[in-house]
């Protein structure tokens, strides 16, 4: 059965609007919030920057059914995977059994800016491979030494455990990730713009490795990004906190200064030529229907901007939200 999660940004609302983004998530008739982790944003003017586990724990608190997800965390510089490990136990106490834990091997912009060194992909990857080992153990409840060549414990157990399974999901855009997930996590996050390039690099590629070493079925977590607005005017004001995210050198920049600065010399029409766009529910509803149709995917997400937020949250849970389900269920 397809759920439907709802994004909430941290890199551009602060935690306490993020809370009530997630209390009218709930009634709106969402199954899940998918809350980003960042530590700098995309841009220096017009953003925030909260600390996504506290973010979690106060929606945990202030909801009854909505599950969580970090979309996504980096358990490689910031945190030691066994701290992420620890986050995620608690979180998942928290809210009663309602997190999953979603991981990814990161950007500069949240690791630079702390100091950390950030190495090409080969290494992201092997240090996630361990940090996926490590997490995994961990929550499964083991007391757990390891000498791995990027992280070691000596004996860590977690003495809050969770009260369920946590689900780690990790986010992928290609099939070396894709396969690394079929391997260690449970499942893959996949940001798609093309429903049959999501399948070919990045949900075939899971599937056949989960399938290649006797694993369970994944877990396939969609989202698209998409505006709601009327005239490209009302487009950009609504982009404004994420304009950033589409500038040149997004992995390796560390300042939001200098993705503000590289965003605002494109051509505006460029920049908004990367998201999709709708102005009524209808064009919502079409923009994500091939995320059920031609990927079946376990879990949708909404990933959408507007100029008035809240409101795009009534109109999603009146409008959109009833037909995805009658064609998920369908």
């Amino acid at each position: 059965m397809t759920r439907f999660a709802y994004f909430c940004g941290h890199e551009q609302w602060h935690p306490e609007q993020l809370v009530r983004h997630a209390r009218l998530a709930e009634q709106a008739g969402f199954d899940m919030a998918v809350v980003s982790e960042h530590f700098h944003p995309w841009v220096d003017d017009a953003s925030a920057s909260g600390f996504a586990y506290a973010t979690i724990a106060a929606m945990a608190q202030a909801t009854e059914r909505l599950e969580f997800t970090t979309g996504v965390t980096t358990p490689l510089w910031r945190f030691h995977p066994a701290v992420v490990a620890q986050a995620a136990a608690t979180l998942d106490r928290l809210s009663g059994g309602r997190f999953t834990l979603g991981v990814g091997t990161g950007e500069n912009i949240n690791e630079g800016p702390l100091g950390y060194r950030f190495p090409k992909y080969a290494e992201r990857a092997a240090r996630m491979s361990e940090a996926l080992e490590i997490m995994r153990r961990l929550l499964d409840g083991e007391k757990l030494t390891y000498a791995g060549e990027y992280y070691r414990t000596d004996r860590a157990k977690l003495y809050s455990p969770p009260v369920s399974r946590v689900p780690i999901l990790m986010a992928a855009g290609g099939p070396k990730s894709a396969r690394l997930a079929g391997r260690r996590a449970e499942g893959v996050i996949v940001s798609v713009k093309d429903p049959s390039v999501a399948v070919e690099r990045v949900i075939g590629p899971i599937r056949e490795e989960a399938a290649a070493h006797d694993r369970p079925e994944p877990i396939v977590l969609t989202s698209r990004w998409a505006i709601l607005a009327g005239d490209d005017d009302e487009a950009w004001q609504a982009l404004y906190s994420w304009r950033g995210l589409r500038a040149p050198g997004r992995l390796e920049a560390v300042d939001p200064m200098t993705l503000r600065e590289r965003a605002d010399k494109l051509p505006r029409e460029d920049v908004l030529g990367r998201y999709a766009r709708a102005v009524e529910a209808q064009e919502i509803v079409d923009l994500y229907l091939p995320l059920i149709e031609e990927i079946d995917a376990d879990v949708v997400t909404i990933q959408m901007a507007a100029v008035d937020q809240e409101a795009l949250i009534d109109l999603l849970g009146r409008e959109v939200l009833p037909a995805l389900r009658e064609a998920a269920d369908g």
